[in-house]
């Protein structure tokens, strides 16, 4: 066996020794998403103070899930719709119900603020948070204007505050954490090329709240959910910065909803040759068990890498996070989850305590954000 067939073997020894729990939670539907793990606190009871403003995605869910697990304490939750709230509290009885926002802004054991709010609405919400001087944790895209963005860098300059952004198909999927483990050791060499999907069922779109349809709140989709594809491509190889060589999108199915862009792809290349492809989509038949069947292949001058993140396919099965890796020691295949877990959030936490960036850098989560704006200004309107 190669030193890299040894690293990747000691990589998975120590993958199967963790008795993480994984429970996928509203597998259907992708905007409640919610994975849950084991509690891996990094800070004591009540150490970390955070708050969660803005629920219009239920994505806010996973986002303090992890964290929670990581040992932050949920004090505060702020919504104008009542019945949001009374769920959030549901999920998280700790918290209080604030009367406002600036109730949470002007405490100051509040160290962190969550946000799901419409997606033009994030950078706002981060504006204000920072101003007040607590760190910033949004969902993805976290703004969807390149003029939002200049803001949000220059209130990070000001500030020194953190807006941090909730990349979910990367660090909240155990498969992909342990993608990255593996590339971090060598298994595949240099990673040169990734081709990214990311399915997503629609649902009822009766169901889905009114800015999920209007293009100027919601960012259009490769801005949206491509800002994942966008995001790990960044991460996987190893990219500072990018150009997006051509993109697209269409509404090939939803004439009712004509702002609705539900299907997109693009080409990039970045600064140090790595190339990606990907492709977004809201066509997850109904007949698949999970919201979205989705893949990521990374390809290594070693090896590649197939990720089966949420389902494998005309199994029956029910797993998920099935991780396959091919190089010069052969054909591998892990099914990781509960085995990984999310580090990310102790991560972040710490991040904010140390101001330190091990969780993912300013940069990095910006330079994501950028590239999926440029995406979607740039996109050809094929349908």
């Amino acid at each position: 066996m190669t030193s890299a067939g040894r690293r990747t073997g000691r990589a998975f020894t120590n993958v199967l020794g963790k008795e993480q729990s994984y429970k996928m939670e509203q597998k259907k539907d992708g905007m409640n998403y919610a994975p849950k793990g084991k509690p891996s606190p990094v800070v004591a009871p009540g150490e970390f103070c955070i708050a969660a403003i803005a629920l219009d995605h239920g994505h806010i869910y996973g986002m303090c899930n992890g964290l929670t697990e990581a040992g932050a304490k949920v004090k505060w939750v702020y919504d104008p719709d009542a019945e949001k709230v009374r769920r959030f509290l549901e999920a998280f009885p700790e918290a209080k119900a604030a009367s406002g926002e600036e109730e949470i802004l002007s405490d100051p054991e509040v160290k962190l603020v969550c946000g799901a709010a419409v997606t033009s609405e994030r950078c706002a919400l981060g504006l204000r948070a920072m101003a007040a001087g607590k760190d910033y944790f949004t969902d993805k895209a976290p703004l969807t204007s390149l003029e939002q963005l200049e803001a949000a860098r220059e209130m990070v300059k000001k500030t020194g505050r953190k807006y941090m952004v909730y990349y979910s198909e990367r660090i909240h999927v155990e498969a992909a954490v342990f993608a990255g483990q593996l590339i971090e050791e060598g298994a595949i060499g240099t990673p040169i090329h990734i081709d990214g999907f990311g399915p997503h069922r629609i649902g009822n779109p009766k169901g889905r709240p009114e800015w999920f349809f209007e293009k100027e709140k919601y960012g259009g989709i490769l801005c949206d959910i491509g800002s994942h594809q966008i995001e790990q491509f960044l991460f996987y190889c190893g990219v500072k910065d990018a150009k997006v060589s051509y993109s697209q999108v269409g509404n090939y199915d939803h004439p009712d909803y004509p702002e609705l862009e539900d299907f997109g792809d693009a080409v990039l290349v970045g600064d140090n040759g790595a190339t990606q492809h990907f492709r977004v989509d809201w066509f997850t038949p109904d007949g698949l068990s999970t919201w979205g069947d989705g893949r990521t292949f990374i390809l290594g001058t070693k090896g590649y890498i197939e990720l089966r993140k949420y389902v494998n396919v005309g199994t029956g099965d029910g797993t998920s996070n099935h991780v396959f890796l091919v190089n010069q020691d052969g054909e591998q295949h892990f099914e990781v989850s509960g085995k990984v877990g999310y580090p990310y959030f102790g991560q972040l936490i710490l991040d904010c305590i140390n101001r330190t960036e091990n969780a993912m850098t300013q940069e990095h989560a910006f330079k994501a954000a950028e590239l999926c704006v440029r995406a979607e200004l740039q996109a050809v309107k094929v349908k």
